[in-house]
């Protein structure tokens, strides 16, 4: 009787090189299709924004691997506050597990170690938010603790590229 070993599910922060994995998963949501593009080459906004988050100390993107395939995304941003004496928070957004590995644990895997991640840097507070849409995420969140104690809003600005001083 043989047995299938499934291949370890790791997690580590990105790289440029998981760009091209990570942006597939955002164009495979059935959200994130209207906004974003899988072009070949990816368009360079996606690199200068790679580049923002992983040269900012309070910016983590994060990138679940099975094996050699980058098969979830998330990204932490820890947040300073004076509420809580101080307290930092941390925000976990952007997350995307791979369709062809949902339902098999992954994403549980991932929110438990963004969480351990956010309390080994000394955060009181681990938060995120869901499209009201996703009825099945929010389902999933609240099964791994997470309450929705707060309505949150949102106010579309312009986009623009580049910050403005």
């Amino acid at each position: 009787m043989s047995t299938t070993t499934q291949p370890t599910l790791s997690f580590r922060l990105a790289t440029r090189e998981d760009l091209p994995a990570i942006i597939q998963m955002l164009v495979d949501d059935a959200l994130g299709n209207e906004w974003d593009r899988r072009d070949d080459p990816l368009l360079p906004c996606y690199y200068e924004a790679f580049d923002a988050i992983t040269t900012d100390k309070n910016n983590e993107l994060v990138v679940a691997q099975s094996g050699s395939e980058v098969v979830g995304v998330l990204q932490i941003t820890y947040i300073p506050g004076l509420l809580f004496q101080g307290g930092w928070r941390a925000l976990i957004e952007g997350v995307r597990v791979s369709s062809k590995v949902r339902g098999q644990g992954v994403g549980t895997k991932f929110l438990k170690w963004a969480i351990a991640r956010a309390e080994a840097r000394g955060c009181h507070l681990a938060q995120l938010t869901t499209n009201k849409q996703r009825t099945d995420a929010k389902r999933f969140y609240e099964r791994l603790g997470f309450h929705a104690t707060h309505e949150g809003m949102k106010f579309p600005l312009k986009r623009a590229r580049k910050p403005t001083s």
